[in-house]
């Protein structure tokens, strides 16, 4: 695909994965409108952060996805639509569920709706792999049981079904990409790895949740990639597909190795505000990306050591924006 003045809608700009794509859609010449959320300090989020060359080829716009005119507005006169808006802090689920199904079933309902009406040519809708709960069997692939371990995780199973219905139903010509853990610059203390590194920077002592959960780490370029290349590919359309390094690692695993790679001496424990709920918490996610390897040609590029030093050159350098003291929700 020639991206070349293409017409893309990316909902969820402001977020961490939705800057890192906004950014690699203009680089590909892209005309990218940005829907950030509607906040009265005419915050755009993480877009702020983005070069002044990349903002300024922009069309930034704030609403909200639970509002179906503004969706359909946003929409408007678009090719492409990428849709990441939702809300993903799983322990704020446990404290806000009606709010995540509002927005990750509702707004995902309202903008699959917008692409019906305007026929879209792609419409690439974001999952999670905290739809799949614990491994049932490893490496996961796309065929593994959905299983809603937290509220975040059964909104999430709610909108991945409402995408493939209005594909069945509609024609939507829509593609499902299912990320594993993600991270790299920018990402908020609210995951794993930059809670982490923010805390090993400025004290003695990293504070965590459960150590013993084995997740599968890709880097957000990786991520980013994967999403072009979904968007690009007409084999992609009807279809679920996983995007993840193929490699895992336990919690307290990646502490030591981040602990490490900064060269010094901290103590790891666990928290037990942070802990999730027995039931809730997902033990081990691996990623099979078979399918994204021969279907549209994705595979991982950055290692996970190189990745995490990437990361923490970013957070040394924005310290100050981090809040490694509090537990960040």
């Amino acid at each position: 695909m020639n991206w070349n003045q293409r017409k893309v809608l990316v909902t969820g700009a402001g977020g961490f994965i939705g800057s890192h794509l906004v950014e690699r859609l203009v680089e590909l010449g892209a005309s990218v409108r940005a829907l950030v959320r509607y906040n009265s300090r005419n915050d755009w989020g993480l877009v702020e952060l983005l070069p002044a060359s990349v903002q300024e080829s922009l069309e930034i716009v704030a609403g909200d996805i639970t509002d179906p005119f503004g969706t359909a507005r946003a929409m408007d006169g678009c090719e492409i639509v990428f849709h990441l808006a939702a809300l993903i802090a799983i322990p704020y689920s446990y404290i806000a569920p009606s709010q995540f199904v509002a927005v990750n079933c509702g707004g995902t309902l309202n903008l699959l709706e917008a692409a019906r009406q305007q026929g879209v040519e792609r419409f690439v809708h974001t999952s999670t792999s905290e739809t799949y709960g614990t491994a049932q069997y490893t490496p996961i692939d796309e065929k593994h049981p959905l299983r809603g371990q937290s509220p975040y995780a059964a909104s999430k199973i709610g909108a991945d079904k409402l995408a493939e219905s209005y594909h069945l139903s509609f024609g939507v010509p829509v593609a499902t990409i299912r990320p594993f853990n993600t991270y790299g610059p920018r990402q908020s203390a609210r995951a794993v790895i930059p809670t982490i590194i923010s805390q090993a920077l400025s004290g003695e002592i990293i504070r965590l949740g459960s150590l013993t959960p084995v997740r599968d780490l890709n880097y957000v370029g990786d991520t980013v990639e994967g999403f072009i290349k979904v968007a690009e590919n007409p084999r992609a359309v009807g279809e679920v597909i996983n995007v993840g390094s193929g490699k895992s690692v336990s919690i307290g695993d990646l502490a030591e190795k981040i602990v490490g790679l900064l060269g010094g001496h901290k103590r790891i424990v666990t928290a037990e505000e942070r802990v999730r709920p027995e039931g809730s918490e997902v033990m081990e996610l691996l990623c099979d990306h078979r399918r994204a390897r021969d279907l549209v040609g994705w595979s991982p590029q950055v290692s996970l050591e190189e990745g995490l030093s990437r990361t923490i050159s970013y957070i040394e350098a924005n310290l100050s924006r981090y809040k490694p003291e509090i537990y960040n929700v």
